[in-house]
C-alpha cells in the first residue's frame, strides 16, 4: 500500500473517534514555543515518528517534473532529504514551525495530530524524563486553550505515557460519595463533614449503596466495583459477588421502566462478564435535599436523580436517560406538560454545565429486550471510541 493511500485510510479510520478540535492557531503557538534542537536529538527514532504519521518521502513534484528529473538521470529530493539537510545536517535552518508546515501539521486532521504529540513526547522519541515533562508542559500551555491537554495516562519501562484528552471543565472534581442504586430516598447524615464521611441511617442500610472509595484515573470499571461490593459483603467468592452485585442492581431499577431494565440488560449482554469495561450505575443521586421538592418550593434543586452513569477515563462523565411518557405528560400521558418539558431540559443544561454528556433514550426504543441489544449494539462502540475508551 503507497504511503498516501495510508495516510488516507488512517484519517478515515480515525476519524471515527471523534477526536477533540485542536484549532490551527493552537497549533502553530505550540510549534513556535517548541526547541527543534531537544525534539531532535536522537536523529533515528525521530525519523521513526515522522515516517509513521507523515510521507516523508514525498517530492512534493508533479508527475510531468518527475518525468523530465528522471529523463535527466536526476534523483527527486524528498521531504525526508529536506529534513536531513535544514534540521540535521545544518541545526538551526528550520524552525519546528518550519518543520510542522513542512510536514502538514497544520492542516492534518485533529486525531493525526493528537497521536503525533503522543508519539513526541513519548519515551521512544525523548529518553529523558525531565524532557517529557518540560516538553508536555509546552505544548500543554497552548493545548489547553482548546480544551484539551497531554495527560499521564500511564507508564512504559518506567517512563510516563501522555494522552491527549479533553479538559476537565472548570468544577469537574474527582467524585468522592457516590450514592446509587437506592430503593427509596436515602436518610443522610454526615458523620464528619471536614472528611465528606457520609452515613445512611433509618430503615435499611442496604436499601441504598454508597461507593466511597477513590475513582482511578482510568474511570470506575466493573473491577472496581465488584472488588468494593466482594469487600464491604465479606463474599469470599468473586463469582458469586459479581452474580449478587448484578442482581442488586438490577433490582433498583423501577418496576414501571421496561426501558430501563432492557438498557441494564442489554448492555451486560453485549459487553459479557469484561471487568475492565466501564461500570454501568444506576439510579445515581446528583443531587440530596432532606427537605421535598414541595417543602423547598422555587429553589428546589431539578432532577435529584439519575437513570445511569458511567464514570469514563480522565474525569469524563456520561449520563444515560430513558425518557418515558411521564417526562412530558401528566393526568397519565393523557395531557401534555410543557412544565415538565421545560424542568428536564432546565436539568439537562445543568448537567452539561457541570461537566456531563447527556445521551437520551426514549422509552419505545428500549421495551422489548431484542431492540435494546440491537440499539446499543450500534451505540455503544461509538461512544467508546468517542470517549477514548479501551476495555
Amino acid at each position: 500500500m503507497s504511503p498516501s493511500r495510508r495516510y488516507q485510510l488512517e484519517d478515515l479510520l480515525w476519524a471515527e473517534d471523534a477526536p477533540p478540535e485542536i484549532p490551527k492557531k493552537a497549533r502553530r503557538e505550540l510549534a513556535r514555543a517548541l526547541d527543534l534542537s531537544e525534539l531532535v536529538q536522537h536523529h533515528d527514532r525521530f525519523l521513526r515518528l515522522l515516517d509513521q504519521f507523515w510521507i516523508a518521502d514525498d517530492s512534493g513534484l508533479s508527475f510531468e517534473e518527475l518525468e523530465g528529473l528522471l529523463v535527466n538521470g536526476t534523483r527527486p529530493v524528498t521531504l525526508r532529504d529536506r529534513i536531513e539537510r535544514h534540521v540535521f545536517r545544518n541545526p538551526g535552518d528550520w524552525s519546528t514551525e518550519d518543520l510542522f508546515d513542512n510536514l502538514g501539521v497544520f492542516e492534518a486532521g485533529d486525531a493525526r495530530l493528537a497521536r503525533f504529540l503522543e508519539g513526541l513526547v513519548s519515551a521512544d522519541v525523548l529518553l529523558d524524563e525531565h524532557l517529557q515533562e518540560k516538553t508536555v508542559g509546552t505544548i500543554n500551555g497552548h493545548l489547553r486553550t482548546a480544551g484539551v491537554e497531554l495527560r499521564a495516562t500511564g507508564n512504559d519501562g518506567g517512563y510516563p505515557v501522555f494522552t491527549v484528552v479533553p479538559t476537565p471543565l472548570h468544577g469537574t472534581r474527582r467524585p468522592k460519595n457516590i450514592i446509587f442504586a437506592s430503593f427509596t430516598k436515602p436518610d443522610i447524615r454526615f458523620r464528619s463533614s471536614v472528611d465528606n464521611d457520609i452515613e445512611i441511617v433509618g430503615g435499611n442500610p442496604d436499601d441504598t449503596l454508597v461507593y466511597d472509595r477513590e475513582v482511578p484515573i482510568e474511570g470506575l470499571r466493573w473491577r472496581d466495583l465488584h472488588t468494593w461490593w466482594q469487600d464491604a459483603r465479606e463474599i469470599s467468592s468473586e463469582t458469586e459477588a459479581r452474580g449478587a452485585l448484578y442482581q442488586r442492581l438490577l433490582k433498583s431499577l423501577p418496576d414501571n421502566s421496561e426501558g430501563q431494565q432492557n438498557l441494564f440488560i442489554a448492555y451486560h449482554q453485549i459487553l459479557g462478564p469484561s471487568p475492565g469495561d466501564p461500570a454501568l450505575l444506576p439510579e445515581v443521586w446528583l443531587h440530596w435535599d432532606h427537605r421535598t421538592v414541595k417543602e423547598r418550593g422555587p429553589e428546589a434543586l431539578l432532577r435529584s436523580r439519575m437513570d445511569f452513569l458511567l464514570l469514563l477515563p480522565h474525569g469524563q462523565r456520561v449520563v444515560l436517560e430513558v425518557d418515558g411518557s411521564q417526562h412530558y405528560t401528566r393526568d397519565r400521558g393523557r395531557t401534555p406538560d410543557t412544565g415538565k418539558y421545560a424542568d428536564m431540559v432546565a436539568a439537562d443544561r445543568d448537567l452539561k454545565l457541570r461537566g456531563y454528556d447527556v445521551f437520551r433514550f426514549g422509552h419505545d426504543e428500549l421495551k422489548r429486550l431484542d431492540g435494546a441489544q440491537s440499539l446499543l449494539r450500534q451505540f455503544l462502540p461509538h461512544m467508546f471510541r468517542r470517549f477514548r475508551v479501551s476495555s
